[in-house]
């Protein structure tokens, strides 16, 4: 879904800036032929302090005056091995509370420290998940993750209220959509994910929403008038 809301975004007068794991070659090309500037910066944010410097930088660099609106979209999520928490590895779970929680939380303290004195509307989308509201077995660090980030952008949201040109923040859950994640969760040993039929269910029941509109309802609820007035939402509730 990362992927389909950056070709979206790719329209006249925005700028983007893109954080993965590797650079997508028709991502620059797509953006070359619609005329949009675009950045794209090769980082694993399980080591999301790098990430945050060198968004903080680049911010600062292009000062309050470079651009109309600022958005950040945090969109990055692991799921480590699918099993009860009593057999998960320390070192699996560190990594997907790093880069579901850990690197969301650096990114946006980089993107709302660096323009805090912007005038300009600044908005923070975060990528939550059903999972962050609802628990599940063997599922302990990705709710963990997705919760975290939904209560986190609960405390920003206060913090931003009280200033005169405070960021509005959304932590959003997109449904459930059908990305290499699902099939992970489908391809689940039943024995160590009890409710691996089900996510079985939703594909074979075409209850599936494909990355591409998942991304467009997503950008829409970014663009609403009242975005920010639920720090916590979720697509469906449109």
């Amino acid at each position: 879904m990362g992927l389909a809301m950056a070709q979206q975004l790719l329209k006249s007068g925005n700028t983007l800036v893109c954080i993965a794991r590797s650079a997508n070659a028709d991502l620059t090309t797509e953006a070359k032929a619609a005329g949009v500037s675009i950045e794209q910066w090769q980082q694993d944010l399980s080591q999301g302090e790098q990430a945050a410097h060198k968004l903080q930088a680049w911010l600062s660099a292009e000062g309050p005056q470079a651009f109309a609106s600022a958005t950040l979209i945090n969109n990055a999520g692991v799921i480590p091995r699918i099993a009860p928490l009593s057999h998960s590895d320390a070192a699996d779970l560190a990594h997907a509370l790093r880069v579901g929680l850990e690197a969301p939380m650096q990114l946006t303290a980089a993107f709302l420290g660096a323009t805090d004195a912007w005038t300009v509307p600044r908005k923070v989308l975060n990528i939550s998940s059903g999972l962050g509201r609802r628990a599940m077995a063997s599922q302990a660090a990705y709710c963990a993750a997705k919760a975290g980030m939904d209560h986190f952008t609960r405390c920003v949201a206060l913090d931003e209220a009280l200033k005169p040109h405070g960021a509005k923040v959304c932590s959003l859950a997109p449904g459930v959509i059908d990305t290499d994640m699902q099939v992970q969760l489908r391809g689940a040993a039943p024995e160590a994910f009890p409710d691996q039929q089900n996510f079985a269910n939703l594909k074979t029941g075409g209850q599936l929403t494909s990355p591409a509109d998942a991304a467009t309802r997503v950008l829409a609820w970014l663009d609403r008038a009242d975005f920010g007035a639920n720090p916590v939402a979720d697509v469906r509730d449109a």
